[in-house]
């Protein structure tokens, strides 16, 4: 996985971004590690990905669902494990700490873009 930030314009909304763009690194998620940075300061962008899992998670995550464009379309708030989400015209999800989306203020039509460190 690629260690990089996420951006609203050029505000630097997550910190720390991880992206996963291969079959293994979406395949393998968030599943065996530790749970993210709360208040948004970490994430994992999951790249194709226009649903997820947290089948075998042991934690809660807010999600952010975007277009090819970038634009969300779609958020999740506070999914618990075991659970299936998705979203209409997602090609990317966006996984943070449970209670992330409160303090980021994610808002539908938007763009979030992630940037290589």
């Amino acid at each position: 996985m690629k260690l990089g930030a996420i951006f609203r314009g050029d505000e630097c909304l997550v910190p720390r971004a991880w992206r996963a763009a291969t079959p293994w690194t979406r395949l393998r998620g968030l599943l065996g590690r530790p749970r993210l940075a709360a208040s948004g300061a970490e994430a994992l962008l999951l790249e194709p990905c226009p649903s997820v899992h947290t089948f075998g998670m042991r934690y809660a995550l807010d999600l952010v669902f975007l277009d090819a464009q970038d634009r969300v379309v779609g958020t999740a708030a506070e999914v618990r494990p075991w659970r299936t989400r998705a979203a209409r015209g997602a090609r990317k999800t966006l996984e943070l700490d449970a209670g992330s989306l409160a303090v980021l203020r994610v808002q539908e039509g938007e763009k979030l873009s992630w940037r290589e460190r």
